[in-house]
C-alpha cells in the first residue's frame, strides 16, 4: 500500500526545507490517494513540471514508491505550466499541487526509469 498523499507531501516539503528550498502546497487534494503534481519554479519565468509516472513504471519490488516524470524535457514558460495544471485539476479534482522554488531546478523526486 502506498503512503497517503498528505503524508508524502509533508515529508517531501520537509526534505525541500532541509535542502534550503522553499516549497508550499498550492492545492490540497484527496488526503489518501490524490495524484501529486510538483512544479519547480526556476525564478526566471520558467518552471519544470513533474507529473505522476504511469503505472507501468512501477514494479512489484517497490509498489509503495511514488515515481514522477517530467512533463517536458526542458523548462517551460510558467503560463504554460499553469495551463497544464489547470487542465489536470479539471480532470482530477482530487489532485495536489506542490510548488518549490529553486534556481538550480533541484526537485528531490524519484524519477521513473524510461
Amino acid at each position: 500500500m502506498r503512503l497517503k498523499s498528505n503524508i508524502w507531501v509533508s515529508a517531501y516539503l520537509r526534505r525541500c526545507q532541509n535542502e534550503g528550498v522553499f516549497g508550499a502546497v498550492r492545492r490540497r487534494g484527496a488526503e489518501e490517494a490524490g495524484a501529486v503534481f510538483v512544479k519547480v519554479s526556476l525564478l526566471d519565468g520558467h518552471a519544470m513540471l513533474y507529473v505522476p509516472a504511469p503505472q507501468t513504471a512501477y514494479d512489484d519490488g517497490r509498489p509503495v514508491d511514488r515515481f514522477f516524470v517530467p512533463a517536458a524535457p526542458q523548462p517551460l514558460p510558467e503560463p504554460a505550466v499553469e495551463e497544464r495544471l489547470t487542465k489536470e485539476v479539471r480532470f482530477d479534482p482530487d489532485a495536489w499541487i506542490v510548488e518549490t522554488e529553486d534556481r538550480a531546478g533541484r526537485h528531490f523526486l524519484e524519477l521513473a526509469k524510461t
